[in-house]
């Protein structure tokens, strides 16, 4: 007997050996409590024990090894385990860690049984599958259901039974377009008895433009899209082009790899297209800074780790972040790993700081601009007024001019005198300056800077016709670019702009060369090289004589680009004419007899008196005035930020604990050297990235993907962490149905609408929602998918089906941010006051008020709060899985934001004009709008007496009748009797309150 027992013991405990598993059972329990201190990272390993990899674990250390394989005695970290000894105990008491007994339990069961390691399982190989032999066989629509249910049998459950198609046809319909079904198509589905019924509804949605808005919408999330920068100055920036793009994307089918390559490096596929530049916006996403007197170089490093880590996280499920100061803790990456994936990302020819110059809603280059046929035939227009004046105009400066020899005359005894002026202060951004003897010494560094240079008038002049802006190179030749000058002077603490007429460099005078610059917005600029020694100078002509009269300061602005050097600047002013201000070799000429100049001496003398003859400038002023019309339609071209690589790429280094002026070892672009590495035929660029990120051998990308178009449509993934497939992120809840849906993606040639069809058409997504005690008891959360997918929508998605019911939705796809009705006052509270911020909130009129969600206007520091109540995430940084809740905030919300009043007020009418003569009928009518099904009799009863108490309020008080129906901008239809639409509008208000509406089930 006693040999039986221990024969049956043994046979026991094997089996318990064979069910345990490293990943699912022990790697955790390690993870949580051994690794930060036994892992990856060398620098903050404790003792020199590795208790990551099997090689550390059971290395003879001091003479002893954490693991003994099959031998528990000698484990040192048993003995650890279960010490009393506060200095020898693991976890240590000060770590906050304590195993419990049934952590303990598994780990000395895995010890005794050889303490076997695995691979991560997220960076295994994706295995084929092969679907389940299941019992019941008459339940599976496809192989997907087949891992379902072999799981539920294996626990004792059995499925839910399916969904009523009125549920079936209103969760699919939000899952797949995030607009409610319409009573029609409800009708058509119900009376449809096929077989095919519900596949003939899915395809129906999967070609429905809402598709793509709606699978754009956590694409949103992961990309951090936003309509302004971020940061303090919070300036709005154009990025909705590539919005649409991705909008487009999905509704075109594209697949998923091509889709990849092209948000990561469309502009280095051969002929890129406008709209694979535009692609590539995705990781231009990110928060610029604009403020003054920050580093740009810090906040390039910025940029370049945030693709970093939203790169990983969207395609590796990976926390990338974690390796940007040091190896990870936890997961067997490096810095060196993140320095190496940066250095992809570090050739964009961008600058650390925003791009304050441009108009006020203009993207930080490198931008592309996108067609527009209405702009393009007024800038046809304009450019042939100015081809025609131009010509008449350079005619003109043909002929001999009348006042030529007076003006040479007058030249010949010119001397023109120069004054120079006191600074009294200097102002820059980000720039060090100082004032040093009656100059500003300025350093320069590349970007965009203002200077604002004010200087006393008075009593140096009592008239101003041009002023002098001179710069000499204090120790080495300094670059110098002006793209923009603007001239005041400040009387009495009043700022008085002077007009400018023409502005020009010295060396180029009296050719206008900056006339162009000084109008607003107009990027382009003129080179000067400043050499030790040599003075440089820019000289501004006055359309009008100034004369000061008192103590004014004149200010001078100038807007420069892409300098270095350092440089000494002082103004200089002059009383007189500025027409005789012109180079010293037109001067020479004029000094040389009128018998002895050649043909090519004459002809520059008519060129330079050209320039400043009446009749001439008359001609100057109608072109100008042109070019202002074109640089005004310019602005108005949408543009959208891009990716672009410099012709010289940066170096790349490991930033020290990622402090950006803290350099260390030179890297070069490299994928993480525990993952298979990127083919030999792959260009070491964005392209390969892309390339190498959506391989056959990249075991993370099609997990990643999957994973989260089921999260999408079940609320929460086969991986529960969606953001971290790493060591401390959740194993999965069904790992063989994760690899054959990640196989099946590939095989499929990356098809999206293939793989949600799929997943959507099964039984297992087709069941009823319903919580009963025994799933109560057994899984509480799902996790095994005995019953379908019930969860809280988006504020997307409750907002749009509010628009969608009341019929005020306007379902046009695209285009620019819109801004529907927002709260008063929390823009004037929480915006920035810089000149160039929106301080408060425009409300847009008509058609934009009740567009789609997608594309309210989102400002990063003043998210629309009606959505941060329901979770919307601020996009300032990547995020793959939204916080649900439940709050009072929501409900407020629901109950008095003017969006769902006016809703109502409109459902109302609908209920009125629809729902026949009864209060019952309109009532079930309304009910049947919101949720596809019809109301029980009990149900009709409450919203029957809610009716009738609101009309008897709403008859003894016409102010709270008006108060009412006042909300919103579109007036109701005048033929309804306006109380009882009142108290519709009442018991509809309810209706869009019920949890069965805001919820997926």
């Amino acid at each position: 007997m006693k040999l039986v027992a221990l024969a049956y013991l043994g046979l026991i405990g094997s089996l318990f050996a064979a069910d345990l598993s490293f990943n699912r059972d022990i790697r955790p329990i390690l993870s949580d409590n051994c690794y930060y201190c036994h892992g990856t990272d060398p620098k903050n390993r404790k003792g020199g024990r590795r208790l990551d990899t099997f090689e550390g674990a059971t290395a003879e250390n001091d003479g002893v090894r954490a693991v003994v394989p099959g031998e528990l005695a000698k484990s040192e970290v048993w003995n650890r385990i279960i010490s009393e000894d506060e200095d020898e105990i693991m976890p240590p008491p000060k770590a906050h860690k304590k195993l419990t007994a049934a952590q303990k339990d598994l780990l000395k069961r895995w010890i005794e049984a050889g303490a076997k390691y695995e691979k991560h399982w997220s960076f295994v190989p994706i295995a084929p599958g092969v679907p389940p032999v299941v019992k019941q066989t008459d339940w599976p629509r496809n192989d997907l259901d087949r891992f379902v249910l072999a799981q539920l049998e294996r626990e004792g459950l059995k499925p839910s039974r399916e969904a009523s198609k009125e549920t079936l046809i209103r969760r699919v319909s939000l899952d797949l377009t995030g607009l409610p079904p319409t009573l029609q198509e409800v009708d058509d589905f119900l009376v449809d008895t096929s077989p095919q019924a519900f596949e003939k509804v899915v395809v129906r949605l999967l070609k429905s433009p809402h598709y793509g808005e709606r699978m754009a919408l956590d694409w949103l999330d992961a990309a951090r899209y936003a309509d302004s920068n971020g940061y303090q100055v919070d300036r709005d920036r154009e990025m909705w082009p590539w919005r649409d793009w991705v909008i487009a994307a999905f509704n075109d089918n594209m697949r998923f790899d091509q889709f990849t390559i092209e948000q990561l490096a469309g502009d280095l596929l051969p002929k890129a297209t406008i709209p694979q530049r535009i692609a590539t916006g995705f990781n231009r996403n990110h928060m610029i800074n604009e403020e003054g007197g920050i580093i740009p170089e810090e906040f390039l490093a910025e940029y370049t780790a945030d693709r970093v880590e939203t790169t990983a996280a969207v395609w590796l499920g990976q926390t990338f972040n974690c390796c940007r100061c040091h190896d990870h803790k936890f997961d067997p990456f490096t810095a060196k790993d993140f320095y190496s994936l940066k250095a992809f990302f570090h050739n964009v020819p961008e600058q650390g700081i925003g791009n304050r110059q441009a108009k006020p809603n203009a993207s930080a280059p490198p931008v592309v601009s996108l067609l527009s046929p209405e702009l393009d035939a007024k800038k046809a227009v304009l450019e042939k007024q100015r081809s025609e004046f131009q010509t008449k105009r350079d005619a003109l400066a043909s002929q001999p001019p009348s006042g030529m020899d007076a003006w040479t005359q007058r030249l010949q005894a010119n001397t023109m005198r120069w004054q120079r002026l006191a600074f009294r202060s200097v102002t820059n951004v980000g720039l060090p300056s100082e004032i040093d003897d009656g100059t500003v010494k300025t350093g320069i560094q590349v970007g965009d800077n203002f200077w604002s240079f004010k200087a006393s008038s008075a009593p140096h002049a009592d008239r101003i016709t041009a002023i002098r802006l001179v710069g000499e190179a204090v120790s080495e030749d300094a670059y110098f670019r002006i793209n923009q000058v603007e001239v005041a002077a400040l009387t009495a603490g009043k700022l008085m702009p002077l007009e400018l007429r023409a502005a020009a460099f010295e060396d180029s005078l009296p050719v206008n060369v900056l006339q162009p610059l000084l109008r607003p917005g107009n990027r382009a600029s003129h080179g000067l090289r400043i050499q030790p020694g040599k003075r440089e100078s820019a000289v501004f002509f006055l359309r009008q004589p100034f004369q000061p009269a008192g103590p004014e300061t004149l200010v001078v602005t100038v807007g420069t680009r892409a300098n270095t050097g350092l440089v000494r600047w002082h103004l200089e002013v002059t009383a007189d004419d500025p027409d005789l201000l012109v180079p010293a070799s037109i001067q020479a000429l004029a000094a040389k007899p009128a018998s002895s100049r050649s043909d090519a001496e004459l002809k520059a003398l008519h060129a330079a008196y050209a320039e400043i003859s009446p009749e001439v400038r008359r001609f100057d002023d109608t072109i100008l005035a042109i070019d202002q019309q074109l640089s005004d339609l310019d602005l108005q071209y949408p543009a959208s930020m891009v990716m672009e690589e410099m012709a010289k790429p940066r170096d790349t280094f490991i930033l020290v604990r990622g402090a950006y002026d803290k350099k260390g070892d030179k890297v070069t672009a490299a994928t993480p050297a525990v993952l298979p590495p990127m083919a030999m035929d792959l260009p070491r660029n964005r392209l390969g990235l892309a390339k190498w990120l959506v391989s056959a051998e990249n075991p993370l990308t099609s997990r990643v993907v999957v994973n989260r178009f089921w999260q999408q449509i079940f609320g929460t993934g086969l991986v529960k962490t969606s953001e971290d497939f790493g060591a401390q992120g959740d194993a999965p809840s069904h790992p063989e149905l994760l690899d054959w849906l990640a196989g099946e993606f590939i095989r499929s040639g990356w098809d999206v609408k293939h793989l949600v069809q799929l997943i959507v058409t099964s039984a297992t997504y087709r069941q009823q929602s319903q919580f009963t005690p025994e799933l109560r008891a057994k899984d509480p959360d799902n996790r095994l998918l005995a019953r379908g997918p019930r969860f809280r929508l988006t504020g997307e998605s409750i907002r749009d089906q509010a628009l969608a019911f009341s019929g005020l939705l306007v379902p046009r796809l695209g285009g620019p941010p819109v801004r529907p009705y927002h709260p008063t006052g929390i823009y004037e509270a929480m915006a920035p006051t810089s000149a160039d911020t929106v301080k408060t909130y425009v409300q847009d009129h008509g058609d934009a008020l009740h567009r789609r969600t997608l594309y309210t206007y989102w400002k990063r520091s003043i998210p629309h709060p009606a959505m941060l109540a329901f979770g919307t995430p601020f996009r300032e940084s990547c995020t793959l899985q939204r916080p649900r809740s439940n709050t009072p905030l929501q409900a407020l919300n629901l109950m008095n934001d003017v969006t769902y009043l006016e809703a109502a007020r409109f459902l109302a009418e609908r209920m009125m004009k629809e729902g026949g003569d009864t209060s019952a009928g309109r009532l079930a009518q309304g009910f049947r709008i919101v949720l596809a099904r019809s109301p029980s009799p009990a149900q009709i009863s409450v919203l029957l007496r809610a009716y009738d108490k609101s009309l008897a309020a709403f008859n003894n008080d016409a102010s709270a009748v008006t108060a009412l129906l006042s909300h919103g901008e579109r007036p109701s239809d005048p033929k309804l009797n306006t109380h009882e639409l009142a108290a519709f509008t009442s018991v509809a208000s309810t209706l869009l309150c019920m949890d069965e509406v805001v919820t997926k089930q």
